[in-house]
Parts: C-alpha cells; sequence; structure tokens
C-alpha cells in the first residue's frame, strides 16, 4: 500500500481490511523481527513467544490507519507500529506475572515457563528498548505522547493493584483505571500515526479522544466476554477476572441489584479471596438476570459510538472506512 490509498466505495468488511493492509501489517511483522535482537537469548524467546502467540496486531493496524488519514505515503509509521507492539507485550509479560495467569490465547504465559522474574525482567527490557527507538525518531511530540502513555500505563497498573478485591469500586474509578490500562497505549498509537500523517492539531487530539474512547469499549466487551465467551476462543477460563479478585463492571453492576445479605456474603467472599466455581455460576445467574452484561455491551457500544464522533471531522477515505470497521470489529468480536 505504499504510494497512496486504495478507494473503495462502499463499506469494507473485516477481511477486506486485513486484504487491504496486508502489506503493511507484513512490514510492521519485519520490522518486529529485525527489533528483537538482544544479546541475552532468553529475552528473544520469551517475546518470540508471546509475539506468535495469535494476537492480531491491531495496535500497529490502527496506527498505520490513523496515518493514512491524509495522503502520508507509510514509513516510518510501519517502524512505530513495531515498537507499540513491543510496548503493548511488555504489558502481557507484566501483566501475567501480577494476574498470576496460567493461560494467555489458549497458550502457557511466559511466567509459566520461565518464571516470575524472568518475565518482568523481558517486559522491562522491551519498554526500554521500544523508547530507545521512539527517541530516535527526535520527534517532541512523538515522544510525548509515548512517554505519557507508558506512564499511565503504569500508574492504570497500581490503580487496578490497589482495587483488587474491592468489590464497591465505583463504576468511575473502573472506568478511570480502563482508560490508563488499556485506553492510553491505544490513544497513543492513534495519536502518533496521525501525527506521522501530519494532521491539524485539533485532528491529532481527536485521533488521541479515539484511541481513548476505542479502549474503553474493548476493555468492556472483555468483560462481557469473560462470562459470555467460548471458552476454547477465548484462550482462558470464563469468570477468570473474578477468581483472580479483578473486579470488572459486570460484577460493579450486579451487585446493588442483589439483596443485602447476598450482596454482604459474597463481598466477604471476594474480599478474602474465597470465591468458588458455585460462586461464580450463581453469580452470573445473577447477571443475566439483572441485566449486568446487557448493561456492560451497551456502555461498550455508547463508548464505541463517541469514538466514531471523534472522526467526523476527516474526509472520506478507505483508512477512514477501515477505521469504523475495526472499531466495530474490537467490541463485537467472539473471543
Amino acid at each position: 500500500m505504499g504510494s497512496g490509498q486504495p478507494v473503495v466505495q462502499r463499506s469494507l468488511t473485516m477481511d477486506e481490511v486485513w486484504d487491504l493492509y496486508r502489506q503493511d501489517l507484513e512490514e510492521i511483522e519485519s520490522h518486529i523481527r529485525r527489533n528483537l535482537n538482544s544479546e541475552a537469548p532468553l529475552i528473544n524467546e520469551m517475546a518470540a513467544h508471546i509475539l506468535d502467540g495469535g494476537g492480531k496486531r491491531i495496535r500497529p493496524l490502527l496506527l498505520s490507519l490513523c496515518s493514512r488519514l491524509t495522503d502520508y505515503v507509510p514509513k516510518n509509521d510501519l517502524v512505530l507500529g513495531s515498537l507499540i507492539e513491543f510496548i503493548h507485550t511488555a504489558t502481557l509479560l507484566h501483566d501475567d506475572v501480577l494476574d498470576e495467569a496460567a493461560l494467555r490465547r489458549g497458550r502457557p504465559t511466559a511466567r509459566r515457563i520461565w518464571g516470575n522474574r524472568a518475565s518482568i525482567l523481558a517486559g522491562d527490557y522491551l519498554y526500554s528498548r521500544a523508547m530507545h527507538h521512539i527517541a530516535a525518531f527526535k520527534n517532541h511530540e512523538v515522544n510525548d505522547a509515548m512517554a505519557m502513555a507508558c506512564r499511565m500505563l503504569a500508574e492504570g497498573e497500581i490503580l487496578q493493584l490497589c482495587a483488587n478485591r474491592q468489590p464497591l469500586l465505583p463504576e468511575s474509578e473502573y472506568l478511570r483505571i480502563v482508560e490508563y490500562k488499556t485506553g492510553a497505549l491505544l490513544a497513543a498509537g492513534c495519536k502518533v500515526g496521525g501525527l506521522m500523517g501530519g494532521v491539524s492539531p485539533l485532528q491529532a487530539e481527536e485521533l488521541h479522544q479515539f484511541g481513548v474512547n476505542l479502549g474503553i469499549a474493548f476493555q468492556l466487551a472483555d468483560d462481557w466476554l469473560d462470562y459470555t465467551a467460548n471458552e476454547k476462543n477465548l484462550g482462558k477460563t470464563l469468570g477468570q477476572d473474578l477468581m483472580q479478585g479483578m473486579v470488572t463492571l459486570p460484577l460493579i453492576h450486579v451487585l446493588p441489584c442483589l439483596p443485602d445479605e447476598n450482596r454482604r456474603i459474597l463481598v466477604a467472599k471476594i474480599e478474602r479471596n474465597a470465591i468458588k466455581e458455585d460462586d461464580l455460576l450463581q453469580l452470573t445467574e445473577h447477571m443475566h438476570q439483572h441485566g449486568s452484561l446487557r448493561y456492560t455491551r451497551a456502555r461498550s457500544r455508547e463508548y464505541i459510538d463517541a469514538a466514531l464522533s471523534n472522526l467526523t471531522t476527516f474526509e472520506d477515505s478507505t483508512a477512514k472506512r477501515a477505521l469504523l470497521v475495526v472499531a466495530d470489529y474490537m467490541v463485537n468480536r467472539d473471543c
């Protein structure tokens, strides 16, 4: 796709988006492999384990699409897309340690194979390597956007750690955690893509907010999937978030709907990390009964609608239509 945007005068499907931008994604993948060259072989092996785990490269794709909203000819955006994926991979390594996760996308986590200490160190390496390459662009706006995202990612992890096993967490506080943990990196990638493409300062901020809203919508869809998806496709045990003490929107919504005594018992079990499979099944029934899963999905849709409104200042193009398709895919996926 190197010399211009193909013109498509109809809505795209997600398969068509993959096909249209396959060349970009293949080049991003090439940059990932070339930049993954630590002198410590274990780092390369651990990073490759996650990078080969079936991820869709959504973040690099979003960055590339945002750069194409203008007449920009792709070049540096593809390198930056690979570095966004390095940062994302670092967060996965760290998240699995914090969550004591056994599976990711249906495969053993790096921490299960190589241990927690190695996972943390490999994640630190990927963070630092990505920021080193980003700094080499000598673009203050890009550096600032990525540094801010990394800061918010770290703060989001701390905020979530403090919220673990706190089932009475207000929805507003939960959404702030999601904005930091999930929205920040998507927002930075979208903004950086726009900056590479030469958008106006106002449009760069619109792309940043697009990424924030998209990230929140994506996480709320994941919250819904945690209680409803096909376990084989999801690649993790259903209800795993709650079993690990993580508070998500379906739980926040359903608790006020329960009788006082039931709520008191359930809250105490969550706080003690004493939730059993029977509790999870009963709680899921309550979520269906009181519309908590419908509510979570509806809130996800609200954030997608907000994200799409952030694109209204951009002229119609294939890249813009592809962004709309990717946004919809991120909240309507099955796993």
